[in-house]
């Protein structure tokens, strides 16, 4: 056992937020702070873990519960707890295991994971690591032909679904990654990177695992049809060539024989124009709030959504989950599912897999407490029954 994963698994770390500093410790500040910031002010960063303290509980006491029952079913999967891991980009970054070691312990703990576009390990790898479902998050980065070329490659290696994200017309500006240089760290030239020198030799246990691992490769699932893998250029310019349109779901879509979800909707509006482009599931989502700032936190939006699509497809949430109390939260107000995106990434950058699979741990044991302490059964009899909610949310 490594010394990150010894302190991973230390009693002192009893929550998601005990991974925040270890992170912060053992990766550079460029690193970090790219996974931990959001867009422009923040604001709406803040909102979505904020909004969850506007929601006070309504238990059962006096009841004896032996077992409650952790699974949902997703996607026609039954996974034995109702959180996902949500796609995280740059995860080879903070780890080399990166997204084959998330996927490996999500799959381990009976859930499913999903691989962003921007990751730094091959998707057949990632599907072969995890004995869990695998979802393949798309981006149009590369244009059609590359995006055409990696949905064929997900279809073979075993992907059970594509989650479609909309709300990336263009890249939110994340004031932190302009300020550490993000980008000329990641793809400048030599001179460029002098200046971050410094910063990474004053983190020598990061350092060593960068250099093993042979440094961070270009973008092995964008294959640009003549050109190879995407190398690891300006990615806000990349994304913003990738918008995502109505009119291309119906072109994915044929592409596409299995489970499409969309992901990044906040209004009733935009869920039913995505159940009628054919997905069977929509995540309530404001890009953990790295896109545009000022959004509702992803719990606020969640009740217009789930009244618009009325049962015709799941609808899942992301956005500032760090307890198992959130996750009964955003349960009770209706979601299926919930994604984690944050409270597993500091896991992985403090402590690689191990950080993964504590952090999931941490999720579950919270989660498996607060239903016996609400006097529930099971997740899937979570309803608003077990909330106070202000009366400005009806």
């Amino acid at each position: 056992m490594t010394g990150s994963s010894r302190a991973v698994a230390s009693p002192h770390v009893v929550c998601i937020a005990d991974f925040r500093p270890m992170a912060r410790r053992r990766v550079p500040k460029a690193v970090f702070d790219y996974l931990d910031g959001g867009a422009e002010g923040e604001v709406t960063l803040r909102e979505n873990c904020r909004v969850f303290e506007d929601i006070t509980f309504r238990p059962r006491h006096a009841v004896a519960l032996e077992t409650c029952g952790l699974g949902t079913r997703v996607l026609g999967f039954d996974l034995s707890l109702p959180f996902m891991l949500a796609p995280v980009g740059y995860s080879r970054l903070m780890h080399p295991g990166g997204e084959v070691a998330a996927a490996r312990a999500a799959g381990a703990a009976g859930t499913a994971y999903i691989l962003s576009t921007i990751s730094g390990h091959k998707l057949e790898d990632v599907k072969a690591g995890s004995r869990g479902p695998v979802f393949y998050q798309l981006y149009l980065m590369g244009g059609r032909g590359a995006a055409e070329a990696v949905i064929e490659r997900a279809r073979v290696a075993g992907f059970s679904a594509l989650v479609v994200t909309i709300d990336t017309a263009v890249s939110g500006i994340r004031e932190r990654d302009y300020r550490n240089g993000m980008k000329e760290m990641i793809s400048g030239g030599l001179l460029e990177k002098i200046p971050f020198i410094p910063e990474v030799l004053s983190h020598p246990g990061w350092l060593i695992d960068y250099l093993r691992d042979g440094g961070l490769p270009g973008l092995p699932n964008v294959v640009i049809p003549g050109q190879g893998p995407m190398p690891l250029v300006d990615i806000n310019a990349a994304l913003a060539k990738a918008a995502v349109t109505w009119a291309d779901l119906d072109w994915i879509r044929k592409l596409w024989s299995g489970p499409i979800v969309v992901k990044g909707v906040l209004t009733g509006d935009d869920a039913r124009r995505a159940i009628d482009a054919g997905a069977v599931a929509v995540s309530v989502s404001n890009h953990g709030g790295r896109q545009l700032d000022g959004l509702p936190a992803s719990l606020r939006a969640l009740p217009e959504v789930v009244a618009a699509v009325n049962g015709q497809a799941e609808v899942w949430m992301d956005g500032g989950i760090r307890r198992g109390t959130d996750i009964v939260k955003a349960m009770c107000m209706g979601a299926r599912a919930v994604l984690c995106g944050r409270a597993y990434a500091y896991g992985l950058a403090a402590g690689g897999e191990a950080g993964v699979a504590r952090a999931i741990e941490i999720l579950r044991t919270d989660l498996e407490r607060t239903l016996r302490l609400l006097g529930c059964p099971s997740v899937a009899a979570l309803d608003r029954s077990y909330l106070n909610v202000p009366k400005s949310w009806e």
